[in-house]
C-alpha cells in the first residue's frame, strides 16, 4: 500500500475536487501519469470525465514515451485506441499552439519528474502556463513526488544567458522541487504570474522522501532513465551529454554508467582514486567496467569507464563528483576528447555543454584544471536569492 496519494489519485477518488473541473479537459501525460495500481491516468481520467476529456498533450519522448534522443521530435497523430487528438510539445513547437488550446477549459499536468533542472518536462509545463494564461484556461498540476528527495539541493544557478530548453529558470541542477512548486515559483517569480494554476497537492508525502519510502510503483520518465538509482546519478551524469564521453545510452544502466573507448578503466582510476579522496568526495562506489554501447556515441565499440553505484544518497553529490571526473577524462584524453557541437535542444550557436552547466564557467573550470575553491565560487552566485524565493514556494 503506498504511503503517499499523488495528486492523480486523490482526483479521481475525490468527488468534491472533480466537481470543480466543468469545462473541457486537456491532459498533459506519458506513461509513468498511472495510479497507484499502475492503471494509465487516461484510463482513470475517461471514466470521471467522460468526453469531456478531450485532448492529450505529451512531453519530450511523447505521451507514449518511446522517443529515446534530443530534438528526435514526436508527431501529431488521434490515438487509435482513445479516438483523441494527441498533441506532441516537443515537434515542430514546444509551445501549445491556439489550436491546440481551442476549446479547453482546464489542462491537467501530470508528469513524473526527475528532479534536475536539466529534464524538460518542468520547461514543457512553464511554457504551458504561459500559452493557456493568453487564453483563461486554467492549468492543474496534479502532483507526484521529486523521486531523488525534496531536500538536498545541489549545483550551480542557471545563467539566463544560457537560457534553453534544459534550463529556462534560475535555479540550481538539483532544485528539490516537486512539479507543483516548479509551477508555483513560475507563477510567482518567473512570468507565470496570470496564469489561473491549481495545484492538486499530494497526500502523505514528506519531503525527505526518496521515490522508494513513497511506496508508489516506478514506471521509467523517460527512456533512459529505467532504474531510480540512475534518477540520483543522471544529476551529474547528464553533463556527458554535452562530450564524446558515453553516458552509457545503447546499455541496460544508461546514465549510470559512463566511459570512452581510449580509457583503461583500472589503470585510470588508480590516478583517480587520489583526486576524488582529496575532493572528499564520498557516498559513491567507481566500479571500473567496460561496456558496448548499441547505439548513440560508440555504437560497436568497447568502452572503459565506470558504473557509479550509489552507497549513501545523503552524501552522494552527484554534479560536483561528475564535473571532477569530466576534467580528469578531459585532460587523461588530449585530443581523443571532444566537446559536443551545436546544435542542442533548438540551440544553435552556444556550446551545448554550457547550455547543460547553465554557464560557461564550468567548462573553462575544467579546460584550466581549476580547483576546489574555483568551483565552489562558481556554485556560490545568487543562492541566497535562490533559498528565499524557493521557501515561498514549498507546498510540503
Amino acid at each position: 500500500m503506498s504511503t503517499v496519494v499523488t495528486g492523480l489519485d486523490r482526483l479521481i477518488s475525490d468527488k468534491n475536487l472533480q466537481s470543480k473541473f466543468k469545462g473541457n479537459i486537456g491532459y498533459l501525460c506519458h506513461s509513468a501519469s498511472v495510479t497507484k495500481d499502475l492503471e494509465h491516468g487516461l484510463l482513470a481520467l475517461k471514466r470521471v470525465f467522460g468526453d469531456r476529456l478531450t485532448k492529450i498533450f505529451g512531453p519530450q519522448h511523447g505521451f507514449v514515451t518511446d522517443v529515446q534522443d534530443n530534438m528526435v521530435e514526436t508527431t501529431h497523430y488521434t490515438h487509435p485506441f482513445f479516438k483523441l487528438p494527441v498533441y506532441s510539445l516537443y515537434s515542430e513547437t514546444r509551445i501549445p499552439t491556439n489550436e491546440m488550446l481551442e476549446g479547453l477549459d482546464h489542462i491537467f499536468v501530470d508528469l513524473q519528474d526527475v528532479g534536475t533542472r536539466i529534464y524538460t518536462y518542468i520547461y514543457t509545463m512553464t511554457l504551458l502556463m504561459e500559452a493557456c494564461q493568453k487564453r483563461g484556461i486554467e492549468v492543474v498540476v496534479l502532483d507526484r513526488p521529486n523521486p531523488i528527495d525534496g531536500v538536498t539541493l545541489e549545483g550551480n544557478i542557471l545563467d539566463l544567458n544560457y537560457a534553453s530548453f534544459v534550463g529556462r529558470h534560475p535555479i540550481p541542477v538539483r532544485h528539490g522541487l516537486t512539479m507543483g512548486e516548479v509551477a508555483k515559483m513560475h507563477h510567482r517569480y518567473w512570468g507565470g504570474k496570470d496564469c489561473k494554476l491549481t495545484v492538486i497537492e499530494m497526500s502523505g508525502y514528506k519531503r525527505e522522501m526518496s521515490y522508494e519510502d513513497t511506496k508508489l510503483p516506478w514506471v521509467i520518465p523517460s527512456p533512459n532513465l529505467p532504474t531510480i538509482e540512475a534518477a540520483y546519478t543522471f544529476v551529474g551524469t547528464v553533463l556527458y551529454e554535452g562530450t564524446n564521453i558515453s553516458e552509457g545510452r545503447g546499455t541496460t544502466r544508461s546514465l549510470e554508467i559512463l566511459g570512452h573507448p581510449k580509457i583503461e578503466a583500472f589503470g585510470f582510476h588508480e590516478k583517480l582514486k587520489p583526486v576524488l579522496a582529496k575532493a572528499n568526495l564520498k557516498g559513491f562506489i567507481l566500479r571500473p567496467l567496460v561496456f558496448l554501447p548499441t547505439f548513440q556515441k560508440h555504437a560497436g565499440k568497447p568502452c572503459g569507464g565506470y558504473q557509479i553505484h550509489v552507497t549513501d544518497r545523503k552524501t552522494f553529490e552527484p554534479w560536483r563528483l561528475c564535473q571532477y571526473l569530466l576534467r580528469e577524462m578531459y585532460h587523461e584524453l588530449g585530443n581523443e576528447f571532444k566537446w559536443k557541437e551545436p546544435p542542442y535542444e533548438y540551440e544553435y550557436h552556444k556550446v551545448p555543454v554550457d547550455l547543460i552547466n547553465g554557464t560557461d564557467q564550468l567548462r573553462l573550470w575544467v579546460i584550466n584544471n581549476g580547483n576546489e575553491d574555483d568551483y565552489q565560487g562558481i556554485m556560490q552566485k545568487n543562492q541566497a536569492q535562490w533559498l528565499e524565493e524557493r521557501k515561498s514556494c514549498l507546498i510540503y
